[in-house]
């Protein structure tokens, strides 16, 4: 078993996402690169200051532009949605995720409600495969709530929305391209190369599944070999003979963290990286094209998976929580806060919103998880360089940074975006 401290676990979880030690992807080939890498792009249609996906590829990839991905994904067809779990996935995964939907249509796992589906709108599921053949897409803009059965679904609420949404997730349907997110939906082999539309072997998809979930984790507490799947389809039983066999073969090895109680898993392939971690040095292949996190500070998005559903807590003793969905008056930071990381720590977090009337990028706070960072000159510095590099992103006019508190901090982001502005 390998033992690593908390230094390195933090490292290595960040540098398998492609955060640390700096941006090493760039353009459209890097943001491919980076969603591969990434293993997941989780997908969300709020647009506050920028999506969620989006801001996950800016802190990964530079010059990146929202809607790359969009592109990637429903241009040139190089990726595919799927999932309650909603994420983006690499098309030539698609035979592997075919038997997840399958089994999940057959009610051999997933979720239930998916079979409820099938069995309480059958004629309006019927209905939509019909109109699929005959328009080529759809969505569920298409169809007029008067004209359609009520539901009360948690996915809709007029059958069709349903009908078309239980066809997404079994598969017979895919998404032919979003209009202001929303799915337009096509019959699966008019959006699929024709070789991915298969099912892999059963066996194959359980390493698959096993793998691509350590991978995503970096490290993976793996409590429960059916917690590897968080609900993507996959049987205890199966799950449990492929984490045995994959451990024995050195596929998946044992990494125990001091501090943690929990073993957790990585790739065997990612051995050789830890122990480099370990020794003080950072893997070739990570090596940044431009600033290191350090030099530049990334902020990370609300769902992003290093920080995201109470990971911050136990990697960086950062206790993050997304208030989006709290009521206003319990909300303790703001409606969209986003970590800031800075070296390989997360240091602060700020509320902000695009005032899109002024194109003015506008932070609303700025929280600093120790005081001294106010009166440190190189965190001031790095803190301004990646606000530059953020209003460039969201395309806004200009930066208001009057809430922030401490004047060294608030006097380096002004310069940042004077110098920026003089560059354009």
């Amino acid at each position: 078993m390998l033992t690593i401290d908390i230094e390195t676990a933090r490292r290595f979880i960040l540098g398998k996402q492609g955060l640390w030690p700096g941006r090493r992807w760039h353009g459209t080939e890097g943001t491919e690169q980076a969603m591969r890498t990434m293993e997941y792009l989780q997908l969300d249609p709020l647009n506050i200051i920028a999506r969620s996906q989006d801001i996950t590829l800016h802190s990964r990839v530079l010059d990146y532009t929202p809607g790359l991905w969009e592109d990637l994904a429903y241009g040139q067809r190089k990726f595919f949605d799927c999932g309650g779990w909603l994420a983006v996935r690499p098309m030539d995964e698609l035979p592997h995720w075919r038997v997840v939907m399958r089994r999940e249509r057959d009610g051999v796992s997933g979720d239930p409600r998916i079979g409820r589906m099938a069995r309480e709108h059958a004629e309006a599921i019927e209905e939509m495969r019909t109109i699929l053949r005959e328009r080529g897409t759809v969505s569920n803009r298409d169809f007029a709530m008067a004209t359609r059965t009520r539901t009360q679904s948690y996915r809709g609420r007029k059958d069709s929305a349903l009908a078309l949404y239980y066809l997404w997730r079994i598969g017979e349907v895919m998404t032919h391209h979003r209009e202001r997110f929303e799915r337009v939906y096509a019959l699966a082999e008019t959006v699929a190369p024709a070789q991915h539309l298969r099912e892999s072997d059963e066996a194959e998809v359980d390493r698959f599944l096993l793998k691509k979930e350590v991978s995503f984790s970096g490290l993976a507490p793996l409590r429960r070999t059916s917690d590897a799947f968080h609900g993507r389809g996959e049987p205890d039983r199966a799950a449990k003979q492929a984490f045995g066999v994959m451990l024995a073969e050195g596929e998946l090895i044992e990494v125990r963290v001091e501090g943690w109680k929990a073993v957790h898993y990585a790739l065997g392939s990612d051995a050789e990286a830890l122990r480099d971690l370990s020794a003080g040095h950072v893997p070739q292949a990570w090596t940044p094209l431009l600033t290191t996190t350090t030099e530049e500070v990334v902020f990370l998005s609300p769902l992003d998976h290093v920080s995201a559903r109470g990971r911050a807590k136990a990697l960086f003793g950062f206790d993050y929580v997304w208030e989006v969905y709290k009521p206003e008056k319990e909300r303790k930071f703001g409606y969209y806060t986003l970590p800031v990381l800075w070296g390989d720590r997360l240091v602060a977090r700020f509320d902000s919103k695009l005032d899109r009337t002024t194109n003015t990028f506008v932070l609303l706070g700025l929280w600093l998880e120790d005081e001294a960072l106010g009166t440190n000159v190189a965190f001031a510095e790095a803190l301004a360089r990646g606000l530059a590099r953020f209003v460039t992103f969201l395309g806004a006019g200009t930066l208001d940074a009057k809430a922030i508190r401490e004047p060294l901090l608030r006097q380096h982001a002004w310069a940042s975006q004077e110098a920026n502005a003089n560059e354009m």
